[in-house]
């Protein structure tokens, strides 16, 4: 009976040790797979913030993308509106020049003429005129001449040339100058020019003078007396003396001389 307690005893203390093994066991084994679950989640969690920190940047990426676009869109906006003003007065331009051409057009049918009418008539003014810088003045009027055949030339042009000499030959009237020049015969000489009053020359020895008789149309050798009057009025045109009277022979010839 004794034994039989005992063994009875034995075996139920290894049944208990036996539970308390699977109860370790199974223990264990939660625990592993708690611990995986924690290591899964914490692998899954570091995979999602990488995740998310890369949609992060993306985004960035993306708004600074968008920004950027923006920005484009307002400049060619503006852009698009300045250069639709241009054009818009590019045209208006277009349309005023073409206005201003049909005008140009009539009025150089009436300009042309006048133009030509006055070239003409400053070629009849200078060879009618006193001779003084003769071949100058000529030559001028002749290049006018040319140029109103020159197609190159707008009209304005060639009236702005033809009003600019009728300009010089106006201030030759109040002009009073000297310069050297061959007479009659090739003779070389000073001329005294003044104004159209008066056109004066005197050899460069100083030894003769002379005048232009605007009622004979010829140089006409002046008395001795008048030599040292011409030679100061030189002298002072020349600006080689100051300004003074000096007594010049008159217009026409007096009938004691």
């Amino acid at each position: 009976m004794l034994i039989s307690q005992i063994s009875k005893a034995k075996f139920t203390k290894s049944l208990v040790v036996l539970v308390l093994m699977v109860t370790s066991m199974a223990g264990f084994a939660q625990l592993q797979t708690a611990v995986q679950v924690v290591t899964n989640t914490n692998n899954a969690a570091e995979s999602s913030q990488r995740n998310i920190d890369r949609m992060s940047d993306q985004t960035e990426e993306l708004l600074v993308q968008y920004r950027t676009v923006l920005s484009e869109i307002e400049s060619l906006t503006v852009y698009n509106q300045q250069l639709e003003a241009v054009v818009n007065d590019q045209n208006s331009q277009i349309q005023s020049m073409n206005a201003q051409m049909t005008e140009l057009e009539s009025t150089n049918r009436a300009v042309v003429p006048m133009v030509i009418e006055m070239v003409d008539m400053l070629r009849k003014i200078v060879e009618a005129d006193v001779p003084f810088r003769l071949d100058e003045r000529i030559n001028r009027v002749t290049q006018l001449e040319n140029m109103l055949n020159a197609s190159n030339v707008t009209t304005s042009e060639k009236y702005r040339k033809v009003t600019e000499a009728y300009q010089i030959e106006l201030d030759y009237g109040r002009s009073v100058s000297t310069y050297q020049a061959n007479i009659d015969g090739g003779v070389n000489v000073n001329f005294l020019q003044i104004g159209r009053t008066a056109l004066l020359y005197q050899t460069l020895d100083e030894k003769k003078s002379g005048w232009y008789n605007t009622q004979t149309k010829r140089f006409e050798e002046l008395p001795d007396r008048f030599n040292s009057s011409i030679k100061e009025g030189i002298r002072i045109a020349a600006k080689q003396a100051a300004p003074n009277l000096v007594g010049l022979p008159i217009l026409f010839k007096t009938s004691g001389e």
